[in-house]
């Protein structure tokens, strides 16, 4: 597969943030109480962490390593902070439904830490692609979690009314308890069919026995002993 093509695959299915690394919590529970706050919040995330990405790989043998956090922080709130003032100029009604976690995105754990695991340590090119897969991915969770929340908490999908109306919606779906629940169901479903990442390559031959894992340095040899 293609190095570029393989960043975008990685983010959106073998390492997804929100589904499989359990990154970016705060915004995927909070505002995800309708499809189009997901989206809303997914794109703009996307954009900081495409641009973020590209700046700090651009940079990376220019910024000293004593400073190297500091930077990225830096560089993440002028992104963030551009990126605010343009939501709010054009989309003033997603301003208002995003609220303070618009600026929230300069602390979040996904652009932190790919600027940190991949974009300092990798091409201008390679890095734009994995901002773009991370982006994606995290996009796509906060849109399911926002849909599925919103269809079953108000009846409606992007604001247009799928279920009847003399269908009464659960509502609790809409609020705190149902995030967690919705995230659970989609995780568990992933479960379910066995979805793979990349964990599950670099531990080879896990059962999910910790306590008796051959790695561990006391059981270490026990393997070859019972052959």
């Amino acid at each position: 597969m293609n190095r570029y093509v393989e960043r975008i695959y990685n983010g959106v299915v073998k390492e997804n943030p929100t589904f499989i690394l359990m990154l970016g919590m705060c915004p995927t529970l909070a505002v995800s109480t309708a499809a189009i706050n997901g989206l809303g919040m997914g794109v703009s995330t996307t954009v900081v962490l495409i641009l973020s990405n590209v700046i700090i790989s651009a940079l990376r043998k220019i910024i000293p390593d004593e400073v190297r956090l500091p930077s990225y922080i830096v560089i993440v709130a002028t992104l963030v902070t551009i990126t605010e003032l343009l939501i709010e100029a054009y989309l003033p009604s997603l301003y208002d439904a995003l609220g303070i976690y618009i600026p929230l995105i300069v602390v979040n754990c996904i652009i932190l830490g790919r600027a940190e695991a991949y974009a300092n340590k990798n091409s201008v090119g390679l890095a734009a692609f994995d901002g773009i897969g991370m982006g994606i991915g995290f996009t796509v969770a906060l849109t399911i979690v926002g849909f599925i929340r919103e269809l079953v908490g108000a009846g409606t999908a992007f604001g247009i009314q799928i279920i009847p109306k003399s269908v009464e919606p659960i509502g609790i779906f809409i609020k705190a308890p149902g995030a967690f629940l919705v995230l659970a169901l989609v995780i568990a479903v992933m479960n379910a069919f066995q979805v793979k990442n990349r964990s599950d390559e670099l531990v080879s031959g896990c059962d999910g026995c910790c306590a008796n894992c051959a790695m561990k340095p006391e059981n270490c040899g026990k393997e070859e002993a019972k052959a």
